[in-house]
């Protein structure tokens, strides 16, 4: 099984410009550590220090929200493509 994974223009500085990756992760947990192994310096902007998703990053299974595809639990596809998408809060009033 092998899934996509693209990692958005806010997120590249931490993954040495990579734009994507392929890798046969299971599910949202094995992902996030795939991405810690391969990508050291992105973990802290995945997830929280209880091991927990950020809650400003947003992710995407074949453009619908993890949240309503069963969240953490939800078991990726073959062909499954995954958009981490952190929100960018800002601007001037």
């Amino acid at each position: 099984m092998t899934i996509t994974v693209q990692i958005p223009t806010a997120l590249r500085r931490h993954t040495a410009g990579t734009a994507k990756i392929t890798c046969s992760a299971a599910n949202l947990g094995e992902l996030f550590t795939v991405l810690d192994q391969q990508f050291p310096d992105l973990k802290p902007h995945l997830r929280d220090e209880a091991g927990q998703i950020r809650r400003f990053l947003n992710v995407y299974v074949n453009e619908e929200d993890i949240r309503f595809l069963g969240g953490s639990s939800y078991a990726f596809s073959d062909g499954d493509e995954i958009l981490l998408v952190p929100s960018i809060a800002g601007g001037a009033c």
